[in-house]
């Protein structure tokens, strides 16, 4: 189990955009007036989105105060899902997945090309890059699996890892999904030839 903790270099200040408090709003309105509450876990994806990839403590104090909850109580949701990260992230956020079958299919040659090119797990980088384990991504039949940002890529292996972070580090696209070809979740050919 990982342990969770607010970064220790907080910033002064927190504010939402007026299009985010105009989301936020929308969101609420999905639930009955006395569970605006539900709203949370989304409030602290946008949240996170506006403070740059991670959340500060002014951040879940501020979804705190919208939705009417203790601050503790969001904080604890915070912790709880690996979505929300409490210390900073790099513009480029690389997620690899280390569960059974990504680990069965090499996520520790994935893990070590982001040591090789990023450096240790959390730390970000100078080319702002920063990665870290994390548990399922659901992408379990295209293993090994990385997220970076927004974005799934998926049959991965050191070589292919090697480009993408490469690919960041130089500004150039990525194809997102299968790097293999493979298309969807159609089964893998041995011979990289997919039916």
């Amino acid at each position: 189990m990982t342990v969770k903790r607010l970064d220790s270099n907080q910033p002064e200040t927190f504010s939402f955009s007026k299009q985010d408090n105009e989301l936020i709003e929308k969101i609420i309105k999905n639930y009955p007036k006395d569970r605006k509450q539900s709203a949370v876990v989304p409030s602290l994806y946008i949240a996170q989105k506006r403070a740059g990839g991670w959340l500060p403590e002014k951040a879940i104090s501020k979804v705190a105060e919208i939705l009417e909850m203790p601050k503790m109580r969001v904080l604890e949701i915070a912790t709880f899902y690996s979505m929300f990260n409490l210390k900073p992230t790099g513009n480029h956020f690389i997620q690899v997945c280390g569960t059974t079958p990504c680990w069965l299919r090499g996520s520790d040659k994935i893990k070590k090309a982001c040591i090789e090119l990023v450096g240790q797990e959390g730390e970000v980088s100078f080319d702002s890059i920063s990665w870290l384990e994390v548990e399922c991504l659901g992408a379990c039949v295209n293993a090994p699996a990385v997220q970076v940002n927004e974005d799934y890529y998926e049959d991965l292996n050191y070589e292919n890892m090697i480009d993408i972070i490469n690919n960041l580090k130089n500004n150039k696209s990525i194809k997102v999904g299968s790097q293999i070809g493979r298309v969807s979740s159609e089964p893998y050919n041995a011979d990289n030839k997919n039916a």
